[in-house]
């Protein structure tokens, strides 16, 4: 019997899916709700968690894991599928039932980094061969994978972490297997993006992912100045750049609302939330570390509150640079608005005098 919850079930009457978690991943601990199992016939309780399972699940045989559609199934297509498989981006538990079915039964994996899978498959017990597909083989190896494909063989697409194809590795080999009627199929599962949408805070009913910010400046300012709202933006950045980029988003954006997730569903995970200049006051000085998801909420401007602050400014004979960086502190804007609405200022003024 079961000890779950605060309550006894009979091994028997436990729904499939806690024999099949059990039977796939019986090393993952430190779930709360498996606390103990009291061995049938003795009232006795087991040992605790991991290894009360197995002297549970050693009364009872496990249940097969379903297969994947066989090939004979397929209509008369012999042709293998490629499966888009998320992994985990930092706890092994995050791991699906079905992404480690598909990993198990699939004839070829196809990975960022073999050596980073090899420790993930090792984990589950898998043995499934392994080949690499990176950015620096994948025109090479997407013609080699769609061959296996077109030979019957279900390859499974995986990255170093979350889904292949979302800033990593995969778009090329899905692309292609499309155009030759080869069926793909997403095996949904761990996101950085998804993470820290859902715990940022900030409005989410619409929002886009912009992939990694660009390294230099003038191209990061031109990117953040192209930003408009109501809308949320999530970014992927350096752990290195990110607090010389929250100083280009204060100065090109304003003090806007943002979210900053570090080292998303590891031991170290942190989500920072405020207006950039909290955020930038919480990182401090030191060193940051492990992988960074930005989320910026863009709010719908109100240009014109600005305007007559401006002008008083520049007709009392303030410079023009002093005037912008006023303005934008004062009204929490991007001086690059402000800076281009003065020189709107100007070039009327001139006329004016014309």
């Amino acid at each position: 019997m079961f000890f779950l919850s605060g309550a006894l079930y009979p091994v028997g009457s436990l729904p499939p899916y806690i024999k099949v978690f059990a039977y796939i991943n019986p090393l993952c601990y430190g779930v709360d709700s498996f606390k103990h199992v009291l061995l049938p016939g003795t009232g006795q309780l087991a040992p605790e968690f991991p290894d009360a399972l197995d002297v549970a699940l050693s009364r009872s045989s496990p249940p097969p894991l379903p297969s994947l559609r066989p090939l004979s199934s397929r209509g008369g297509n012999e042709e293998g599928r490629l499966f888009v498989v998320a992994t985990p981006i930092g706890n092994l538990e995050d791991m699906t039932f079905r992404a480690v079915r598909v990993l198990k039964e699939a004839g070829l994996i196809a990975a960022e980094d073999t050596r980073h899978t090899r420790k993930l498959l090792a984990h589950y017990g898998i043995d499934t061969p392994l080949t690499s597909y990176h950015e620096h083989n994948e025109r090479e190896k997407a013609g080699l994978l769609l061959d296996r494909l077109k030979a019957g063989t279900d390859v499974a697409l995986v990255s170093d972490a979350g889904t292949p194809g979302i800033s990593d590795p995969g778009f090329r080999i899905v692309r292609l297997a499309l155009e030759d009627s080869i069926e793909v199929v997403p095996v949904p599962g761990p996101s950085a993006i998804i993470s820290l949408v859902s715990v940022s805070g900030l409005p989410t009913d619409e929002f886009t992912f912009k992939g990694f910010l660009p390294e230099k400046e003038g191209a990061l300012k031109d990117l953040l100045s192209g930003l408009s709202g109501p809308h949320t933006y999530i970014f992927y950045e350096s752990p290195r750049r990110l607090k010389k980029t929250l100083a280009v988003i204060r100065e090109t954006l304003g003090e806007v609302e943002i979210a900053v997730g570090r080292e998303l569903t590891k031991v170290h995970e942190e989500v920072i939330r405020g207006n950039v200049s909290r955020v930038m006051d919480w990182l401090g000085a030191g060193e940051v570390k492990g992988e960074v998801t930005i989320a910026v909420r863009m709010l719908e401007r109100a240009k014109g509150d600005f305007i007559p602050a401006l002008e008083a400014l520049l007709s009392s004979g303030a410079k023009l640079n002093e005037a912008v960086k006023a303005v934008a502190k004062d009204f929490g804007l991007p001086r690059a608005v402000v800076y281009k609405a003065a020189l709107a200022i100007r070039a009327e003024s001139r006329e004016d005098k014309e």
